[in-house]
């Protein structure tokens, strides 16, 4: 019986020759990650198992991202919790503020060389499923998982089934791997893709940039999704090679290809040339419009960054929008790099220069306003365009706020124009 992908990945780390759709397997892991929101309450069940030590002090990997720089006392003693474990235990992969590497999760580890096609990784954080944009599977688990994970190496699986999203065609200017998943999310539905892979396909996947490969993965949970997926081409190649990981350079990894006679629950076709710059009105990521239909929406806010769409690619596409203009008067438009790295680099190609000069506030990297935690948090009947990946109720600030989640040439001309704008307004 021919297998997908995931369903190879998750045999080879089980130790079986196959599995099959609904099977439960145990697996090794190769990477596990937690972050300041639920590592603190996994480290307490991992004391409360006995358990004194990780599985590998390599492959254990805490980011303290959601509320740094610390907002508050709480969310200062959550980091002290992750930095003083860190340090007992010796953990090579620690990312604080500060240090080289850090900055969003989801964007410093595939930038630092932490994933490669073939591995299986966990984080106890839903948009963990961003690395199947390097051909890996990579799912979110809660803080007790992450506890028996760090603990072990291995946790259980259910096989997922399998929808296959073929792409095709070119994709319009400006149009980037945020409109293609909220196409898609429109197309299926919040639980569309419920605990199955969502694997892409098709000569249309050549059309997509990593950044592009990555904000669709990221947001495959927004479907339902256990994972996301693609498969490993020369742009993946290319990726991985600028990060100078040791493990690239020895060929430490292994290129999983589906079988052609896998078994798939649906097969959705997208043609790329027909994905509009699109937008997710509120309350769901599913409730989509082009976004040349909703230019009538005033806004207040506009945030351009997170795990979604904090990369180099999306702070120069900003850049190249707002070089020369102005933001819109009383309209706040807040700017976060997803990692030092692209600070820096942004910082160096002056376009950090380019959002100040237009009247956009600089934020260090931070997860920030996308939960609602700190740096934009939204009033009683404010509204935000946002780049990042939900826009649940009350998720960036009150109850009555509201969030449109667009890619960034949407977010970017919105800031110039005050209201929902594409680059045909400007």
């Amino acid at each position: 019986m021919g297998m997908t992908m995931t369903q190879k990945i998750l045999a080879a780390h089980a130790g079986l020759a196959e599995v099959s759709a609904g099977d439960l397997i145990e697996a090794k892991l190769d990477l596990v990650l937690g972050n300041d929101v639920t590592t603190p309450p996994a480290i307490d069940v991992m004391k409360g198992m006995g358990a004194t030590s990780v599985f590998d002090k390599d492959r254990v990997c805490l980011v303290p991202d959601h509320f740094t720089p610390n907002k508050d006392i709480k969310s200062a003693e959550l980091s002290k919790c992750m930095r003083c474990f860190a340090n007992e235990q010796n953990l090579t992969k620690y990312y604080e503020l500060g240090d080289e590497g850090h900055g969003i999760e989801h964007v410093i580890i595939p930038d630092n060389g932490l994933v490669f096609p073939g591995d299986a990784i966990i984080g106890a954080d839903s948009h963990t499923c961003t690395y199947g944009a390097l051909g890996a599977f990579s799912t979110g688990v809660g803080s007790t998982d992450l506890a028996c994970a760090m603990a072990s190496g291995k946790t259980w699986f259910k096989v997922p089934e399998a929808i296959k999203v073929v792409l095709t065609g070119k994709k319009s200017e400006y149009v980037t791997g945020k409109d293609v998943i909220l196409h898609l999310i429109g197309l299926i539905g919040v639980d569309g893709a419920l605990y199955k892979s969502i694997e892409f396909a098709g000569e249309g996947v050549a059309q997509l940039s990593m950044a592009d490969r990555l904000s669709i993965c990221n947001m495959a949970i927004e479907a339902g999704g256990k994972n996301g997926i693609f498969p490993v081409d020369e742009i993946t190649l290319e990726y991985m090679k600028k990060t100078n990981s040791d493990r690239f350079a020895n060929n430490e990894f292994t290129v999983f290809e589906a079988d052609e006679d896998a078994i798939y629950s649906e097969v959705v076709n997208i043609d790329l040339a027909e994905v509009p710059l699109t937008v997710a009105l509120p309350h769901l990521p599913s409730n989509t419009k082009a976004a040349s239909d909703c230019k009538d929406i005033a806004i207040n806010q506009v945030v351009i960054g997170s795990c979604t769409n904090g990369r180099m690619d999306d702070i120069r596409i900003a850049a190249s929008i707002l070089k020369g203009k102005k933001v819109a008067p009383g309209i706040r438009c807040i700017v976060i790099p997803g990692s030092r790295r692209v600070y820096r680099q942004a910082l160096d190609e002056g376009l950090l220069q380019i959002f100040d000069d237009a009247g956009c506030v600089i934020s260090t990297p931070t997860c920030g306003p996308c939960l609602g935690g700190h740096m934009g948090v939204l009033a009683s009947g404010e509204r935000c365009v946002s780049t990042t990946n939900r826009n649940f109720v009350g998720r960036m600030g009150a109850k009555d706020s509201e969030v449109i989640l667009s890619g960034v040439p949407v977010a970017a001309c919105s800031a110039i124009i005050g209201r929902v704008a594409t680059p045909s307004d400007l």
